[in-house]
């Protein structure tokens, strides 16, 4: 005879692995589809307070607004501080693609057009994907 109580236990066991192992495949997905890009930004003389303040309420207004972007932390360089790096995480390209088309990047972009000397754009590889920024 069949014991109902043994095959509930390894009915329970595969249903817990096989849950587990779609949350690891869900979450490793979700990893790869992260896009990570430093923006490298040298401002032109004259324009640093204007275009700090510009940065600051685009980067407020993302972060505010914007569920798929996940972290845009700036920062300027020390012995060049019209050298800008913003640190830019996104969920996925989609999010990115529409956090360029958001009304308050798009006064940024238009506002800034003529303090930026340069502007390079360096798409990276996270080390630790799953890594949250405190």
């Amino acid at each position: 005879m069949v014991n109902i109580k043994n095959i509930f236990k390894v009915l329970i066991a595969v249903l817990i692995f096989s849950n587990f192992s779609w949350g690891v495949y869900a979450v490793e997905k979700s990893e790869e589809a992260l896009m990570v890009r430093l923006s490298k930004i040298e401002v032109k003389d004259g324009f640093l307070d204007e275009y700090k303040a510009f940065l600051e309420e685009e980067i407020k207004a993302s972060m505010k607004l914007e569920r798929g972007v996940l972290t845009l932390y700036a920062v300027s360089d020390k012995s060049a501080p019209n050298k800008f790096t913003i640190l830019e995480i996104y969920v996925n390209e989609a999010a990115y693609k529409e956090h360029i088309k958001s009304p308050h990047f798009q006064k940024y972009k238009r506002g800034t057009l003529e303090m930026v000397k340069s502007l390079e754009l360096v798409d990276v590889i996270p080390l630790i994907p799953n890594l949250k920024i405190k």
